[in-house]
This record gives structure tokens, C-alpha cells and sequence, in this order.
């Protein structure tokens, strides 16, 4: 499975260089760039004046993307949620059409350049992991689903944009980005699975599968607080200029989110000196305390900087990296057989 394992990296990579460059588009403002999907004022390449646009473009994708919310909210009510149905449709906001910024728009463009090479790639795993289908039909199952949900994240980003960037589809787009990084870890654990058996030592004990798997969902818990904070932002961006009270302004959703990183720092380091004691820890384990203390420092950084916009793709990446680790670990602690954490 040498060659299939590569192809699985190199995506999962991939993956994450997508997440940093959608930071980049959150933290320049440019995720309105392109106010169409997939096209981009409906070319294939950007334009890169705005001469190159009719004088009342902003009315014409105003349109556009109402009569896609119209479906869109739909969709909603279909599924039990007319609230947000009504919201999509009464929000005076998302009618609000951003003037043409050619550095925006090409940020955007390259945000969806990305995405598809991404999609091409998840597809080129799923077509590879066919041929495992009979020896382990579980492969080939966890790439389709891994597949299919690539193509509803692009269904769900277009909705991201018809709505203008509301705070809570940017939310559902991200966790959903963060579903197909699981996958994906679980794709690549699964290809090494029988080297790492091959190396066993002991078995952990189920005091600390629980504990790892405490430490994951803490670090999530922590992600969605992040997603809170990260929604303030947006709102207080559009109601205050200077960047260095963006932060007071948010108020508790950032004591809140500031506070419990400490639990996820120490709930951590308590399972990192527990496998030392039982002389199970190694430099994998340490690395995931290491992702922690740079993903609270990036953080710390923009509390302290007034939000810089080069950290906030950062932290965000630190924080999706750190969870694709200790996923890693979860599953190796988890495994029937015996297994290492390495």
C-alpha cells in the first residue's frame, strides 16, 4: 500500500494548505472576492479591473445570489429549519454586494483553485482504495463517503457565499473540512496499521483511551468556542475600525474560549506524564503538546496584537493539525490489536 499511503498524505496535506489559504481568505476580508460559484463574476478567470464588469454589477449578483438563497432556503425548511430559512431570507445584510477589489477577488479565486485540485485528488483516493475493495471493503467505504462529502463541502461553500458570509454556514463549512481531515487520518492510519502492529509493545490500558479520547473532544469543545469568536470578529469588524478593540468587544465569547484552552493545555500534559510514567511516550506524543502550546500562543498573539491577519490563518491551521495528531492517537490507543504510539 506504499503507493496509495503516499497519494493519502499528499491529500491530507493538501487539505491543510486548502484551511491555511481559506484563513487567508477570512483574515484579508476576501471571502466575498468572487460573489458567484463556482465561477467568478461568472468567468472562469477572474477579471482584474473592474472596467472589465458592467456599471451595475453589484445589482446583477445582488439577484443572482438571492434567487439561490431562494432555493437554498428551501432546502431549510424541508429539513425542519424554517427559523433559519426566515433569517436567510430577511437578512438585509447578505443583500449587501462588496465593491470589486482585483488582490480579493484573485485570493478567493485561488481558495478555489485549491479546492478543486483537492477534489481531484480525494477522487484519485477513492478510484485507488477500489482495488482494496474485497481484501478491505472498509478502504474503499471511507474514501466514497470521504468523496461525497468533498462534493456537498463545494455544494455547502457556494450556499457560503450566496448568503454573504453568514457567520454560522462559514461555521458548518469549517467542521465539515475538518470531517473530511478525519477521513482522510483514518485512511492513512489504516494503510500503516499492520507496520504499527508489527512494533507492539503493550496494550494501553482503558483509563488512558478514555483520557485520549477526553483530551480530543476537549480540543473540539475549544475549536467551536473558536468558531464563536471568530463570528464576534466578523461582527464587530463591521461595526468598529480600529482592529485593537475588536478583541474587548467580543466580550465573553473570548474569556470563554481564552480560559478553557488552559483545560486543554493541562488536560494534555496530565496524559503526556501519565504514558512517561508507563514509559509510552515518545517524540509523536510530545509534538501533540507542542501543536497545543503553539495554537495558545498564535492565539495569545492576537489578543495581544491587536488580531494581526498573518496569525489568524495560523492558529487556525495549528488547531486543525493538532486534531488530525490526536485523532491519530485515538485510533492507535483504540486498535483491538496491540499497538505503539509512534
Amino acid at each position: 500500500m506504499s503507493s496509495f499511503r503516499k497519494l493519502i498524505r499528499s491529500t491530507l496535506l493538501a487539505v491543510y494548505v486548502l484551511i491555511l489559504v481559506g484563513g487567508i481568505v477570512r483574515s484579508t476580508g476576501s471571502g466575498m472576492g468572487c460573489p458567484d460559484w463556482p465561477k467568478c463574476f461568472g468567468q472562469w478567470t477572474p477579471p482584474t479591473s473592474v472596467s472589465e464588469l458592467p456599471l451595475n454589477y453589484k445589482e446583477v449578483y445582488v439577484e443572482y445570489r438571492h434567487k439561490k438563497n431562494l432555493r437554498f432556503a428551501k432546502y431549510l425548511a424541508a429539513f425542519g429549519f424554517q427559523d433559519t430559512a426566515d433569517k436567510v431570507l430577511n437578512d438585509d445584510s447578505i443583500k449587501v454586494e462588496a465593491d470589486f477589489n482585483p488582490m480579493k477577488t484573485w485570493i478567493e479565486y485561488l481558495n478555489r483553485v485549491v479546492g478543486v485540485i483537492i477534489g481531484f485528488l480525494i477522487f484519485a483516493v477513492f478510484v485507488y482504495s477500489a482495488r482494496y475493495r474485497s481484501s478491505n471493503p472498509m478502504l474503499t467505504f471511507i474514501a466514497f463517503l470521504c468523496f461525497i462529502l468533498v462534493g456537498f463541502q463545494g455544494w455547502i461553500g457556494s450556499f457560503v457565499v450566496s448568503t454573504n458570509l453568514t457567520p454560522w454556514t462559514v461555521t458548518v463549512h469549517m467542521f465539515l473540512a475538518m470531517v473530511i481531515v478525519a477521513l482522510l487520518v483514518y485512511l492513512m492510519y489504516a494503510t500503516e496499521r499492520s507496520e504499527v502492529d508489527a512494533t507492539v509493545s503493550a496494550i494501553q490500558p482503558a483509563f488512558t483511551k478514555l483520557l485520549l479520547i477526553l483530551c480530543m473532544v476537549s480540543l473540539l469543545v475549544q475549536i467551536l468556542f473558536g468558531t464563536q469568536v471568530r463570528e464576534g470578529i466578523d461582527r464587530v469588524a463591521s461595526e468598529i475600525h480600529g482592529r485593537e478593540n475588536w478583541i474587548s468587544a467580543i466580550g465573553m465569547d473570548f474569556i470563554i474560549h481564552r480560559t478553557f484552552s488552559w483545560f486543554v493545555l493541562i488536560i494534555n500534559t496530565f496524559l503526556v506524564v501519565k504514558l512517561w510514567k508507563m514509559q509510552r511516550v515518545n517524540r509523536f506524543a510530545l509534538n501533540v503538546i507542542l501543536l497545543i502550546l503553539s495554537t495558545i500562543l498564535t492565539g495569545a498573539g492576537m489578543a495581544w496584537f491587536a488580531v494581526p491577519p498573518i496569525l489568524q490563518p495560523i492558529h487556525l491551521l495549528l488547531a486543525t493539525i493538532t486534531f488530525g495528531a490526536q485523532f491519530i492517537l485515538v485510533l492507535r490507543v483504540n486498535n483491538k490489536k496491540k499497538t505503539v504510539l509512534n
